[in-house]
């Protein structure tokens, strides 16, 4: 896609990355226009890479319907949109190294065997910790699934250190790992990598520097830190933004269609309605109706309130959403 502003600072390297698991929702609008604004108010780089590795989610028709819907907020990027499932094999390097380094190991473990190592009722425990028990006992994921006849994922050790990350928003979070977040998988069933690896791999492979995202996103920042480190990759800079809600303060999502992009074009909605409304909430000054590149020079992500956005019944009446046309807003 071409685009119509010149990048001056070619070394700072910013990111839009959505999942086409379901149409783009409004806090998804907001998340992008902040990294997109935050990336061109100084004249950086963007890159768009679309996230399609969660193949049981992934729906038809949606990497062009995400690519329209950010298109249709007036946003561009630089170099040609890459979709990740291109790059599997960059990604399965990786991964092969950090077994090379000695730093993951296979794992044959069902949930339900981790969750009874644990004592721990199945259902009930969502983010337990795995206990280790294939720590040391296979050499390779071939060997290990010869011997248990189950497909092998590959699991980080994570080792017993503090991981402090200084975040632009939410300031300093310090993460026990290996208490907080334990051995987790960095390649899944079958060989398909697990999301934290991709990204990391991806954010390296396009030069990405700087990370602006919501802030459902923090706790994935020490295991993403980890990887990092153990791939001898920078850290970017990350910087977490508050979340949108909706009437009620649940936060948006896609499996609820939640004022999906999709939605509000179909009732007409003048994309510039959405752009106008995430800068009133960036405390940036602006009209009604305005455009995402006309507010490029007045962005600072200094400013940007710490407090969750509520989608208000007024905001939708502004985006032309009618108590008829509104499903689970």
């Amino acid at each position: 896609m071409d685009v119509h502003r010149n990048v001056v600072n070619p070394q700072i390297v910013g990111r839009l990355a959505p999942s086409p698991t379901g149409y783009l929702h409004l806090g998804h609008a907001r998340s992008f226009l902040l990294a997109w604004w935050h990336a061109r108010s100084r004249g950086s780089q963007i890159v768009l890479r679309l996230e399609d590795l969660d193949i049981e989610r992934v729906k038809p028709g949606m990497l062009e319907a995400t690519i329209e819907d950010l298109r249709w907020l007036g946003l561009d990027w630089d170099g040609d949109p890459y979709v990740q499932s291109s790059g599997v094999d960059a990604i399965n390097a990786a991964a092969g190294a950090l077994i090379d380094h000695g730093v993951a190991y296979p794992c044959t473990c069902t949930r339900s065997e981790i969750l009874a190592a644990m004592s721990a009722p199945q259902g009930e425990q969502i983010n337990a910790i795995y206990p280790g028990t294939c720590r040391g006992r296979y050499r390779s994921l071939a060997e290990a699934e010869q011997e248990s006849g189950r497909p092998a994922a590959l699991r980080l050790a994570v080792p017993n250190m503090l991981v402090r990350i200084t975040d632009g928003i939410q300031g300093v979070h310090e993460f026990d790992v290996s208490k907080e977040i334990g051995d987790f998988p960095v390649l899944r069933r079958l060989g398909m990598p697990a999301y934290q690896l991709a990204v990391v791999v991806d954010d390296a492979r396009q030069g990405v520097t700087e990370i602006v995202r919501g802030a459902d996103l923090l706790a994935s920042c020490a295991r993403q830190w980890l990887l990092q480190k153990m791939l001898g990759y920078e850290h970017p800079r990350w910087w977490h933004v508050p979340l949108v809600t909706d009437t009620l303060g649940r936060r948006l999502a896609k499996r609820s269609d939640d004022v999906s992009l999709a939605r509000l074009r179909a009732a007409g909605t003048d994309p510039r309605r959405i752009v106008a409304w995430v800068a009133h909430s960036a405390a940036i000054d602006a009209p009604a109706r305005v455009h995402a590149e006309e507010l490029i020079t007045r962005f600072d992500i200094s400013r940007l309130p710490a407090s969750e956005v509520r989608v208000a019944a007024s905001d939708l009446a502004d985006f032309g959403l009618t108590p008829s046309s509104r499903k689970s807003i």
